[in-house]
């Protein structure tokens, strides 16, 4: 996105295409404030100040099957040098649909390790406070030491619902990796957190 008219016309157009906030939020790397907030300045109702965010665009990277593998190289050799300072190994590579899958397929390749797809539904049904699922058709993460790979942490929630599920079922999160980091976070629910890029507000 270039400027704000152009994420503005995206929500709008994410919108018509029946998307709900939580899912136009996940397209456009933003919190679902943020989304509100587009939405009704596109009516020309806003009188609110728009939201503290921050927009990612990956799109370069993530149209390119050669340069996610980079990517997924890249972000392989965190989990390593994070791995190398415990005594832990990665059984499993979680990625978070829809943005983390590419990524953590290959990174499930990269370190020689299951492969498993958790799908987040409370950022996707307007006011339910539903948990996410682990996919049948991929890799189980049970009692497995688990990598949770997602693009960008927004507000961490559907990670920290993934790291509570993990937990239930016997197995143990142990880093999450990601492109982008909004949150600044160090840990999220105990859990260490490496990113590519750390975004820090500083107003």
């Amino acid at each position: 996105m270039k400027n704000i008219e152009d994420l503005i016309q995206k929500a709008v157009e994410l919108q018509s295409q029946g998307l709900v906030t939580g899912q136009i939020a996940d397209e456009l790397n933003v919190s679902r404030e943020t989304v509100t907030w587009l939405l009704t300045r596109s009516k020309k109702e806003v009188t609110a100040p728009a939201p503290k965010d921050i927009s990612v665009d990956w799109s370069n990277i993530g149209k390119s099957s050669y340069r996610l593998r980079y990517i997924a190289q890249t972000l392989s050799d965190l989990v390593l040098e994070e791995m190398g300072s415990t005594d832990l190994e990665v059984d499993a590579v979680v990625g978070i649909a829809s943005s983390g899958v590419p990524l953590a397929s290959l990174m499930a390749d990269e370190l020689g390790t299951e492969f498993a797809v958790f799908h987040s539904h409370k950022e996707h049904v307007e006011g339910a406070n539903m948990r996410g699922t682990f996919s049948r058709h991929f890799g189980d993460v049970a009692n497995k030491n688990c990598v949770i790979v997602d693009d960008v942490i927004t507000s961490g929630t559907t990670i920290i619902d993934a790291i509570d599920q993990i937990r239930e079922l016997g197995a143990k999160p142990v880093l999450v990796a990601v492109l982008v980091d909004k949150k600044s976070a160090d840990i999220l629910s105990d859990v260490p957190v490496k990113s590519l890029v750390r975004i820090v507000r500083v107003d």
